[in-house]
């Protein structure tokens, strides 16, 4: 067997798109030195990205890195879809930054450049066909958000949260290096699809402690990016303590990227029978957790972060089914991965659509701010309140928002094809409770009430230019000195409109994820 890889370099195209996009910004940062330039470098490097993803994924699935039939590098429909999303997410996001950079505050060129190196991660990530690759392309969308968490300048918050965040992300990523590693030794193989046949046709090596230590290795490693249960407490820290727009970052693309690693290597490298029983027992953790305590929140961004907990219980559901025999069939588990997927996609755009929203009822340079801030909200800025009662209708599953409502039929639909109707019953509850407290935030925007005076975070305080010359803004005063950006306009538009949109039109949503 030859032992030299083959590069196919269109396949590795929205990878150089990705990565040419990081350099382009430094390049327009110190040649040009203007943060329009700047960020309109960025947002053109990021449209190029998912150009280039949908023109590669439109001719068929392509390999490169080979050796022999085990490849690094698999771009196919799903990788498209990944790199697309991920690219129009971090277009969205840098749209959300438009007043936290206008603030003065954070340097333009190190922000942009930190969110196209992550960019460069996720759209990896996608195309991974070995865990090496996954791994380092995992850690490439996750370590330039240390950073991005911390750049709220004399912010205690901020810099509690990038600290919880680097410690928490890299013991998980020494435990999925670990568990690649005590695989390797196990089996001899890397490459996703040659564990997964090696595990299929010698079942005795999951009769080794040394292999099943190494599968709870890895799937622990990577359901910590995901903020499942019990490994989750980072999230809300990191999520209240980062800027807005990092905050919808990491709720969007790194939650993406966490599910796209996990199920790569549960569908296709390790034994379902082995992995099914625990990720059934984290989805049913991980959703009710998140949302009891969800229920008890009163800072905007903590609940948005608890909900996030609980809709990756829902995520992890489907692959709950490879539990049982009926959900290990060949159609039972291409339902349960196409679920996954498709939830995940209809998530992170309502996700984005809910914190684009906040962004808009925030003041320029605040962080999210309490529940109580946001009543009678929709008196102040009725598009942006609309904006974010979709998002959570959606998110909880209820019409109008169809497209939270069709993913957890989906999720549902593939437990019960997998014979899992109890943890169907499971995700029913749990949506129920969801209802409370999206509700309750629908209701206070349109609360007649008066709104509390929004408690400025004295730590945020220096980088809000209001607060430097007069008094502290509160939601009662005139809207003028709320977020009035157009892009943040745009984003929130943009994210609603595609909600609805695939709210509409789910099976597609399906036909994609399944490819």
């Amino acid at each position: 067997m030859s032992m030299v890889q083959t590069v196919d370099n269109v396949a590795l195209l929205p990878a150089y798109l990705a990565a040419g996009t990081a350099v382009l910004v430094l390049l327009a940062d110190l040649l040009v030195a203007r943060a329009r330039v700047t960020v309109s470098a960025a947002a053109l490097g990021a449209l190029a990205t998912a150009a280039g993803a949908i023109f590669v994924g439109g001719g068929g699935e392509r390999r490169t890195f080979c050796v022999g039939a085990d490849c690094s590098y698999v771009f196919g429909g799903r990788a498209a879809l990944v790199a697309v999303l991920v690219a129009l997410l971090t277009l969205g996001v840098l749209g959300l930054s438009g007043p936290l950079l206008r603030a003065g505050a954070t340097p333009v060129g190190e922000y942009c450049f930190l969110l196209a190196a992550s960019m460069t991660g996720g759209v990896v990530l996608g195309a991974a066909g070995d865990l090496i690759t996954l791994i380092v392309a995992l850690e490439t969308l996750t370590l330039p958000l240390y950073v991005l968490v911390g750049l709220r300048r004399g912010s205690l918050a901020s810099i509690e949260a990038a600290v919880t965040f680097f410690v928490v992300s890299v013991v998980a990523t020494t435990l999925a290096l670990l568990g690649a590693a005590l695989l390797y030794a196990a089996t001899g193989a890397l490459h996703l699809r040659r564990l997964g046949v090696l595990f299929a046709e010698q079942p005795e090596l999951l009769d080794i402690p040394l292999t099943t230590v190494a599968v709870a290795l890895v799937v622990v490693g990577l359901t910590v990016k995901v903020a499942a249960v019990p490994f989750h407490a980072w999230a809300p820290t990191t999520y209240d303590g980062a800027p807005l727009p990092v905050a919808a970052y990491l709720s969007t693309v790194s939650k993406l990227g966490g599910v796209v690693a996990l199920l790569a290597v549960v569908q296709h490298a390790l034994p379902a029978r082995t992995t099914g029983p625990v990720l059934a027992l984290l989805a049913v953790l991980t959703m009710t957790v998140g949302n009891l305590v969800a229920l008890r929140q009163r800072r905007t961004v903590r609940l948005l972060a608890w909900s996030s907990v609980a809709q990756a219980g829902y995520i992890l559901a489907p692959l709950g089914a490879l539990a049982l025999a009926a959900g290990r069939t060949g159609d039972a588990r291409a339902a349960a991965y196409a679920a996954a997927v498709a939830y995940t996609v209809f998530f992170v755009v309502l996700e984005l659509a809910a914190f684009a929203a906040v962004v808009a009822l925030r003041p320029a340079g605040a962080d999210g701010g309490t529940l109580d801030e946001l009543r009678g909200a929709a008196r102040r800025r009725p598009w942006a309140a609309v904006g974010l009662a979709l998002a959570l209708v959606g998110l909880a599953g209820l019409p109008p928002g169809l497209a939270g409502l069709f993913a957890k039929v989906t999720v549902v639909r593939s437990l019960l094809a997998g014979g899992a109707g109890w943890l169907a019953l499971v995700v029913a509850v749990n949506a129920v409770l969801g209802l409370a407290y999206y509700l309750r935030v629908v209701a206070a925007l349109w609360s007649t009430d008066r709104p509390v005076a929004a408690p400025t975070d004295p730590a945020a305080a220096p980088t809000d230019p209001a607060a430097a010359t007069g008094p502290a803004v509160a939601p009662t005063e005139p809207a003028a000195m709320l977020v009035r950006a157009k892009p943040v306009a745009a984003v929130l538009a943009a994210a609603t409109v595609v909600a609805l949109a695939v709210g509409f039109a789910p099976q597609l949503v399906l036909d994609l994820a399944a490819r």
